[in-house]
């Protein structure tokens, strides 16, 4: 292999490092020998250094680490590679590794038959192991408990006990619209379904650099954002102009801003900024007096309108609070594809019980869908999650990705007999994705061309119309992020879940809260771009660890479908019938005929 000196004094000197002309060349030697290319020579070398104290200048150090570290790793190589030889056909493996054999022998058998005369037939013959006796199931019809061995990657792959001896299954906890009687099964993939990812100005199909933002582009962002929330109030409400927030005025005035917190980062019915002006560094900000108002609902970030007496400059007294409006909703189109009812099957993870990784509850779903057969499954994740203590303790065996790469199999070759559509939306605790929002979807390189055309993998959040219908979609638990942060004071009966959704939705934004809650990592040159509302969902999908609901709210069907499990117990899910109102009908009508919320 051929190796530049260059490149090895370049990849040295991004650590500080200055080496001899003879260091080098020894470096270039040690690199043809072991087979090594120049970056991963000086990382091995400077780990080496530092690990045992040594000096990485001189020729002594190199001979040190060629003997201490690259021979024993050669040789280490060579003895493990003997060893797998000469036990490639003894012991046991587990059954993924099994049927992973015997689809690659299926696919071979199914290239020689292509090359067959009709009248000879297949020649497939049976396949025989301990584990399945005389089989010739094809990949389509193994059992999910087959294709998901908990045993291959966690030492104490234990049963969940409290979730086994449940005795709520399947009970309806929550319902909305005419659920009274429905069948609640779907038609599976017998009928066809436009599935179109919606975006502002376009949808997140993929992976982005993050973690190089600078404060002037999160002003810029804001900034943006109360003009653009601004410029819609000013015209809903026939507003002719917004006063300057500090300049003192003895007449009522309207001004413009966003909701701050006070300097501990807290927001209370005593201590309201309205900031504005966040083009400088400085920008400007007054304190809010809410006691005249009579209603009131506020959060850190929300954009708002606001009516009141400034007649120092130094304070506002606030007499009236607009509300904002919401985007429209969309408009069908013959490009929307069939208007006859569709059923749409959501859940949220994780799909694990905190006291064991065996994943049952995954596996009780995928036999929900087999045999109700929804048309769409909406799954969100986390699917590993990062919070689960096998995950935190560093207890598995297998890598994150792999253990994904297999639960994420399951799931696809587990349903391909249902039919259903799979929709499968990342969360920020999935541990081995990219922790940043908004998050790119996750890849799959390796799904099958029948799988193709059923699966859809999208971002978080995503805007999805389903033959017209509109879901909004996000994993990220905005509901309890907002429900710590919002104040209210109203003499009506309105709950706070109510409140929230209703922000989210005039707000137009997938998380309109700033600052962000401290787990959240937020790029927001991408929030603006992928994180907003391009219309009004007709359901908006927003599950949380609070209870789960149904809600109609400003004519958009909320749902928190809650999670499938709850610590050491089974969770919940939920499903929806569906039907989009035909093009040119008059006035709208919600899409959704029932939903309801049920226990796994």
């Amino acid at each position: 292999m051929a190796v530049s000196a260059q490149l090895l004094v370049e990849e040295l000197q991004i650590f500080g490092l200055e080496c001899e002309e003879a260091v080098i060349e020894k470096l270039v030697e040690l690199c043809i020998l072991y087979g090594q290319n120049e970056e991963g020579m000086a990382s091995e070398l400077i780990a080496f250094c530092t690990s045992t104290h040594k000096d990485c200048f001189t020729l002594e150090t190199l001979n040190s680490f060629e003997h201490e570290f690259l021979s024993k790793r050669v040789s280490k190589t060579r003895h493990g590679a003997s060893k797998d030889k000469g036990l490639r056909h003894a012991g046991a493996r587990d059954i993924v590794s099994i049927q992973e054999l015997i689809e690659v022998e299926e696919e071979e058998e199914t290239l020689l038959n292509s090359y067959t005369t009709p009248s000879k037939g297949s020649q497939k013959r049976t396949i025989t192991t301990p584990e399945t006796p005389l089989t010739k199931r094809s990949v389509s019809a193994r059992s999910p408990h087959q294709l998901l061995s908990p045993s291959s990657f966690s030492p104490s792959a234990t049963p969940p006990q409290k979730y086994s001896s449940r005795s709520n299954r399947g009970e309806v906890v929550t319902s909305f619209g005419s659920a009274q009687g429905m069948s609640w099964s779907g038609r599976g993939g017998a009928s066809p379904l436009s599935l179109k990812v919606l975006g502002h100005p376009e949808p997140l199909t993929g992976s982005y650099k993050y973690m190089f933002q600078k404060l002037p582009d999160i002003r810029e962002v804001l900034t943006c954002k109360i003009e653009e929330l601004g410029s819609e109030l000013k015209e809903h409400y026939k507003i002719e102009a917004f006063a300057p927030i500090l300049v003192p005025a003895q007449e009522p005035v309207t001004l413009l801003g966003q909701i701050g917190c006070d300097s501990n980062g807290k927001l209370n019915h005593k201590s309201v900024i309205l900031e504005g002006d966040l083009e400088h560094s400085s920008g400007a900000q007054i304190p809010v007096d809410l006691s005249e108002l009579k209603e009131y609902s506020l959060f850190p970030g929300q954009v708002v309108v606001m009516e009141g007496i400034n007649t120092t400059g130094r304070k506002l007294v606030a007499t009236r609070l607009y509300e904002g409006v919401p985007l429209p909703f969309h408009q069908p189109d013959e490009e929307d594809g069939d208007s006859e009812q569709f059923m749409v099957l959501v859940a949220c993870g994780p799909y694990t019980t905190s006291d064991s990784i065996t994943f049952d509850p995954l596996l009780d779903l995928i036999t929900i869908i087999n045999r109700d057969r929804p048309d769409v499954c909406i799954l969100f994740g986390p699917f590993l999650d990062a919070k689960h203590e096998q995950v935190e303790s560093c207890l598995l065996t297998s890598s994150f990705e792999d253990v994904f790469k297999q639960c994420l199999r399951t799931i696809i070759e587990g349903t391909r007999s249902s039919g259903s559509h799979l929709i499968i939306v990342p969360s920020l605790r999935d541990v081995h994705h990219e922790p940043v929002y908004p998050q790119p979807p996750f890849s799959c390189s390796d799904l099958l061309r029948e799988d193709k055309k059923r699966v859809r993998l999208v971002s978080e959040p995503c805007t999805l119309s389903i033959n017209g219908v509109i879901f909004g979609l996000t994993s990220t638990d905005l509901l309890f992020h907002m429900g710590a942060e919002e104040i209210s004071s109203s003499s009506g009966t309105s709950d706070r879940f109510s409140r929230i959704l209703r922000h989210i939705l005039t707000q137009r934004s997938y998380y309109p809260l700033y600052p962000p809650q401290e787990d959240m990592a937020i790029d927001y040159e991408n929030f603006y771009l992928y994180a907003q509302l391009p219309v009004t969902p007709d359901v908006f999908i927003a599950p949380s660890e609070l209870r789960y609901f149904v809600k109609d709210i400003l004519g958009c069907v909320c749902v928190n479908p809650g999670r499938l499990t709850k610590g050491q117990v089974g969770g919940t899910f939920g499903r929806l019938y569906l039907r989009r109102q035909t093009a040119g009908g008059e006035g709208r009508q919600s899409p959704c005929a029932a939903a309801q919320v049920v226990r796994i």
